[in-house]
């Protein structure tokens, strides 16, 4: 929630705590206000974070993306070892097999590897994709993660010119088809 601090007739200070009581949404401050002490009293009060006018829309939209990052899903306990298809991570140990061989793969495709197992036949979009493994405030070339799709493709399909498991959806992303 956007919460603007200057309200007329109820002060953003008294909305933020009255939300505060009863809902767990993230608020974000905006106002006009920048001394140290109205951001440290709207810090305190509940909210997740204090912009300042004026602002761009694309840093508004970095830390409107970086309070949900932050709140995210309720934690699951999650399985160390993924597995779809022939491909099995351990992702403790940070080592990946592929039908018994162990694969190597550095950084950014084994996070873009596990994203996508942890998410096995669901279609993640390529926003969603470079928002998790490169981070929100990621400002380069999309193009980076169709590279790093098809170096991957050459390290877990067996004829990654018609890919199997790591499938393109024309228009929306890609999916790891199990």
């Amino acid at each position: 929630m956007l919460l603007d601090l200057m309200l007329p007739g109820l002060p953003g200070t008294e909305v933020c705590r009255q939300l505060r009581g009863r809902s767990n949404v993230p608020v974000i401050m905006v106002t006009a206000k920048d001394s140290e002490i109205d951001k440290v009293v709207g810090l305190e009060i509940g909210a997740d974070d204090y912009v300042t006018k004026p602002f761009s829309s694309r840093e508004l939209v970095a830390r409107i993306r970086a309070v949900l990052r932050r709140r995210g899903e309720p934690e699951e306990v999650t399985p160390a070892a993924l597995e779809a298809g022939p491909v099995r991570m351990d992702v403790d140990r940070h080592v990946v097999t592929v039908g018994g061989g162990k694969v190597d793969l550095p950084l950014k495709e084994f996070d873009l590897l596990e994203m996508l197992l942890r998410n096995a036949g669901r279609v993640l979009t390529r926003m969603q994709l470079i928002d998790r493994v490169w981070g929100a405030d990621y400002v380069g070339d999309t193009k980076t993660l169709d590279v790093h799709v098809k170096r991957l493709r050459a390290k877990i399909e067996p004829d990654p010119g018609a890919p199997r498991y790591l499938v393109t959806v024309r228009g929306l992303g890609y999916k790891f088809e199990p």
